[in-house]
């Protein structure tokens, strides 16, 4: 049985108070109402809880004895009370945390020696607990029109119209602090996980409730583009708050975070902050605050390694979270990775050291933003032929031995930018500050350099032409490709032969190509299908964002020539470098065809183009602008597929889907569309799948990016053209859902290639494959 704490005597000390509110939004709203979750314990009210693990050690870090590792988190998880870990963690106490201490006490210490049951652990958490997120109020904004989304801006009239509902969709993401129920800092009060902040902030939506880190980075592009300029530097203060308070950006907004942060953004937002508004008086408190997120990266996480290629040394960067215990947010998931299956006779037998070890490791992958994800695991293959058992991946997980590409390219952006910034704030002055500030931008001008440098020697490869993680366990540069690989070239970092060779320059880009004609989706994070959400066939809204920053920046010199006119003897896959995605052709996903059977080749490719990735222009345009077009296209179309086929509709231009086809989506005539955290490199009208928890709407990332895109590639937009939807055993008729042919009925069958009135096609044909050769 567990081993018992007694918890009432010090619970409540450790909660954080509210900071002193300083100057935030002036919008009003109404606080949530109760939004809590039903309690479903998987055993029967009478039933015993089972046997239990020893609880892992208190961690220092985290300041309760409740939301904490502890005796009662453990035991609440072990019932399985809800589908999702963080449901409970987010939940404020009703009453004090002393008396919620004395009442868990009690349902062990009893005078009637009752066993700790189903029935008694859900009383428990109903009479002790609220619902979960009360501590955050919405908030009213008022409407923008951005001239972003104008007719000139955006030529097509449905994108344009949907890029308008989607800036309208700030409103319901929006929050602030709830300080009418906010609990106090007194034994008293009750406690709550939430880290109070100031301003206010967009939460992505669904299960992320309060502010997270690096999501905020593609939420703040959303706003500049909606002109929501004080929500955006509200967004910065909160994160300036936090770095004046714990020396460091959390993960997010709960107390359960504070061991670990995520990519490191925050000088990345600033920078684009003020490029937008122009508004330089940030800079007084930002530039120090600045200083201290680098020198927290500098101190916590970051290593030397030599060089087994040059044998120079280098400072470079990893994710290391100090951690023994679950994660509170993820405290089920990560026992039984540690422990088996409650319940179940599965046990790895690992000793307390191994646990712990293992724990540090998965709070490491959290701390990545890809978690979890076949890139961190020493065998990538360990669940392939059963995808729905993920302990395989995550107990050979070795994040702290893995020097990310993609860390340590946002950390030389974050210097080069630092740098820009503070020469934006001493130009033309010769006071000291002024002095002091040129000189800063010099020191972290050398720093970035010496980072690029060491990006450069350990993470490039020459032959593959393509940028890989170093793994400093084996002292070896990775051959696992992934997303991460574009990440240098979002921060201009370019190898000398690239900048050279306009074919190696092609080259590098060449799986964009792969994944426009031979896959319906976008880009995946990898081409391995493992179960994990950060793995093929899911692909995310910064990834897509990172590629096309990545395209828009290839130097004019190596970006002269068309793309080539893709044939059965040039394929998409000819054009990858030998062994650069470590992966046969056989091997990559496969995309299906919705009559049956797969997809041959580059069956997405035809007149010069890409199946939903937009028109070539008149005159031509280079190769990269060409991938670029396809890119932004497949995002937009991707996003407002899923949205549509989830109950979207705009009036006057485009009706809902039938009841019927909304069922074969599992939706109904009440959902108005759905906006996913992630979608699907095979189905451009599907959300993506796998991971800890069910797919999440909402959803910050996702809107900032579509607007981002309708800004900033709005002229090449073309009209979505999403898949018919299979209605099984109904008729045979459907309704065309286009606004202008809604009074129509047409006809379709899915798998047959059919144009609509307005010349839309509704399902697109498929083009014969080439033999498979290695890559």
């Amino acid at each position: 049985m567990v081993r018992l704490f007694l918890l009432a005597a010090t619970a409540a000390s450790g909660v954080l108070a509210a900071p002193q509110a300083g100057g935030s939004s002036t919008s009003s709203g109404t606080p949530t109402s109760a939004s809590t979750a039903i309690p479903s314990p998987t055993g029967s009210p009478d039933a015993t809880l089972p046997s239990q693990s020893p609880v892992p050690p208190k961690q220092a870090w985290c300041p309760s004895n409740i939301f904490c590792a502890g005796a009662l988190l453990q035991t609440v998880n072990i019932a399985q009370l809800y589908p999702d870990s963080k449901t409970f963690v987010d939940k404020p106490t009703i009453k004090s945390a002393d008396q919620v201490a004395t009442d868990f006490f009690h349902l062990y210490n009893n005078s009637q020696g009752e066993p700790v049951t189903y029935g008694r652990i859900t009383n428990f958490v109903q009479s002790d607990f609220k619902g979960e997120g009360l501590e955050l109020k919405p908030i009213t904004i008022a409407s923008t029109s951005p001239k972003a989304l104008s007719a000139s801006g955006i030529p097509d009239s449905l994108s344009r119209a949907w890029a308008g509902i989607v800036n309208g969709y700030w409103g319901s993401l929006i929050r602030e602090t709830n300080r009418d129920v906010l609990c106090p800092n007194d034994p008293s009060g009750c406690e709550s996980s939430l880290i109070p902040l100031n301003h206010t902030f967009v939460v992505p939506g669904g299960r992320f409730r309060e502010q997270y880190y690096w999501d905020s980075f593609w939420i703040l592009e959303g706003l500049l583009t909606s002109e929501l300029y004080d929500v955006a530097k509200s967004t910065l203060q909160n994160f300036m708050d936090e770095l004046d308070r714990f020396g460091f950006i959390p993960n997010g907004g709960r107390i359960y975070y504070l061991n670990r942060s995520q990519p490191p953004v925050f000088i990345h937002m600033l920078s684009r902050y003020v490029e937008v508004t122009k508004d330089t008086s940030i800079l007084d408190r930002a530039l120090p605050l600045a200083e201290k997120e680098l020198t927290w990266w500098a101190n916590n996480r970051t290593i030397t390694i030599t060089s087994p290629y040059t044998n120079k040394s280098y400072k470079v960067s990893h994710y290391a979270v100090n951690n023994t215990a679950p994660r509170p947010e993820s405290y089920l998931e990560d026992y039984e990775t540690a422990n088996g299956v409650v319940g179940g006779s599965d046990n790895p037998g690992y000793t307390d050291e191994q646990k712990a070890d293992l724990y540090a490791e998965l709070a490491s992958g959290a701390e990545t933003g890809w978690d979890y994800s076949t890139r961190w695991t020493k065998d990538p293959f360990a669940t392939v032929g059963d995808t729905t058992n993920q302990e395989p991946l995550l107990r050979g997980l070795n994040v702290r031995g893995t020097i990310p590409v993609d860390l340590n390219s946002i950390l030389y952006g974050a210097e080069v930018r630092l740098a820009a910034l503070y020469d934006r704030s001493s130009s033309g002055s010769k006071s000291k500050r002024a002095l002091k500030h040129r000189a800063s931008a010099s020191s972290h001008r050398q720093s970035a350099e010496a980072r690029k440098a060491a990006i450069l020697d350990l993470m490039w490869d020459s032959e593959k032409l393509a940028f890989y993680d170093f793994i400093s366990t084996s002292n070896s540069r990775s051959g696992f490709f992934s997303a991460a690989a574009f990440y240098p070239m979002w921060n201009d970092i370019w190898p000398k032969e690239v900048l050279a060779d306009e074919g190696k320059a092609q080259a590098m880009f060449a799986s964009v190509g792969v994944v426009l004609a031979q896959y319906n989706g976008t880009f995946p994070a990898t081409f391995i299908t493992s179960g994990a959400q950060w793995d093929a066939p899911n692909t995310w809204p910064p990834h897509q964002y990172i590629v096309m920053k990545a395209l828009d920046n290839v130097p004019k010199n190596v970006s002269t020539k068309a793309y080539p006119s893709l044939s059965s003897d040039t394929t998409s896959w000819s054009l990858v470098p030998s062994n650069q995605l470590g992966l046969d052709q056989s091997q990559m996903p496969v995309q299906n065809l919705a009559a049956g059977g797969n997809a041959q080749g580059d069956s997405n490719w035809s007149n010069g183009t890409w199946s939903n990735g937009g028109a070539v222009p008149n005159g031509g345009e280079k190769w990269n602008k060409a991938l670029l077009r396809g890119m932004a296209n497949r995002y937009f179309t991707s996003v407002f597929c899923s949205w549509y086929s989830t109950g979207g509709s705009i009036p006057g231009m485009l009706n809902q889907l039938s009841p019927e086809e909304l069922n074969a989506t599992h939706s109904d005539p009440s959902s108005t569309g759905h906006m996913y955290e992630k979608f699907n490199l095979l189905d451009i009208d599907a959300a993506g799948s796998g991971g800890e928890y069910t797919v999440q709407a909402g959803f910050g990332w996702t809107n900032g990016v579509a607007l981002w895109v309708a800004d900033n590639f709005g002229e090449v937009i073309e009209a979505p053209k999403c898949p018919a939807i299979s209605v099984q055993q109904a008729s045979s008729k459907k309704r065309w859902g286009w606004g202008w042919n809604a009074d129509e009925e047409t006809t379709t069958y899915v798998g047959k290639r059919l144009k609509g009135r307005d010349g839309r096609y509704l399902v697109e044909a498929t083009r014969e494959q080439t033999a498979p050769k290695k890559k």
